[in-house]
């Protein structure tokens, strides 16, 4: 599960990096045709990427909450499995009777 997870998340930034590159190829095709200035170009890829950097923390922060929930409920689920076989196995102790010394210690 966490390696795709992994997967799914290095695709995303994979793609936001080509959609980054596009985007700021497009802005630099309209400041060669004149549609818009350079500074004006600037100013928009600056804004994008920054946004885009926003979003990506907001992002990052969310999977980590996720995550860190998924691995601590998993680790109350072991924690209560565990708890659970350490019973059985002291209730069939407790009901078994204990092994003689001397076969105990007998090679």
């Amino acid at each position: 599960m966490e390696q795709s997870l992994k997967n799914f998340l290095y695709a995303g930034v994979e793609l936001a990096a080509s959609m980054s590159e596009k985007f700021e190829a497009s802005v630099n095709d309209l400041v060669k045709k004149g549609k818009i200035s350079a500074d004006e170009g600037k100013k928009i890829v600056d804004e994008f990427l920054s946004k885009s950097e926003t979003k990506a923390n907001e992002f990052e922060t969310k999977v980590k909450e996720f995550t860190g929930k998924f691995k601590k409920k998993t680790e109350e689920e072991e924690l209560e499995e565990l708890k659970k076989q350490v019973a059985d196995l002291e209730a069939k102790l407790g009901k078994a009777k204990p092994a003689p010394k001397a076969a105990a210690t007998a090679k």
